[in-house]
């Protein structure tokens, strides 16, 4: 892999207030270059004091469009939903409204339906000119992922199916581990991204940190590989 620029900070606060000064600078271009920016969330307990903090700077957050990278197959008032953590740290705080923010359309009986109406609202979102990379997958803006311990990143998960889609922009994806379906971007649909930041913390994700970056070679096992971000924001504990 070649060498990804690594942000490190001792303590998370330091590390969030870092990424947020990158992500505003990020969003100002964009929005200044091509009038909008659209941001592919993660789910996950750091990621949500992140968004916290978004909404706690009150930041004018008008001109971005906000999706999700990943979702879990659950009703959006459930606990473990993406979207509701979202929604309770950031978008209800900080007022965003509705028109700008697209979730995952859960349906806990037929996620392949779900999954092809998202990839659908994808697709009409980014149908620009401007918005496709040559091979025809989303230029996100930006795309937020976390790290496992397994190094799974989105809903991509050692040995499951979506590691092999090529075909597809959002898909679901049997975990066999949780014996369930998440919602997930595909590889190449994440890949595609200007800027694709991970963001890891604590001394449990060391070797992750060190699989994703120094291997072994094995994205069947460890999935994050397939992924070839432009940062990686990481607090010293977890830095391998």
């Amino acid at each position: 892999m070649n060498p990804i620029p690594l942000t490190t900070r001792p303590e998370i606060d330091g590390l969030l207030a870092e990424m947020f000064f990158e992500f505003v600078s990020l969003a100002e271009q964009s929005i200044r270059r091509r009038g909008v920016f659209r941001v592919a969330l993660s789910g996950g307990t750091t990621p949500k004091r992140f968004y916290q903090l978004l909404a706690d700077r009150k930041h004018d957050l008008s001109g971005i469009e906000w999706f999700w990278g990943d979702e879990r197959n659950v009703e959006p008032d459930d606990p473990q939903s993406n979207y509701r953590m979202v929604r309770e740290s950031l978008l209800d705080p900080a007022g965003i409204d509705p028109a700008q923010v697209f979730p995952v359309p859960v349906r806990v009986a037929d996620p392949a339906a779900a999954a092809a109406q998202y990839d659908r609202t994808l697709r009409e979102r980014f149908s620009g000119w401007d918005a496709l990379s040559p091979s025809g997958f989303p230029k996100w803006d930006l795309v937020l992922l976390g790290l496992g311990d397994d190094v799974h990143t989105a809903s991509l998960f050692p040995e499951s199916p979506a590691l092999d889609r090529h075909d597809a922009w959002f898909v679901e994806n049997r975990v066999e581990k949780f014996n369930a379906y998440r919602y997930t971007l595909t590889p190449p649909a994440i890949n595609s991204g200007r800027e694709i930041w991970f963001l890891v913390t604590g001394q449990g994700k060391r070797e992750a940190v060190r699989k994703l970056l120094q291997g072994p070679e094995n994205p069947k096992l460890y999935p994050a590989q397939l992924i070839r971000p432009t940062r990686i924001f990481l607090t010293d504990d977890a830095t391998p």
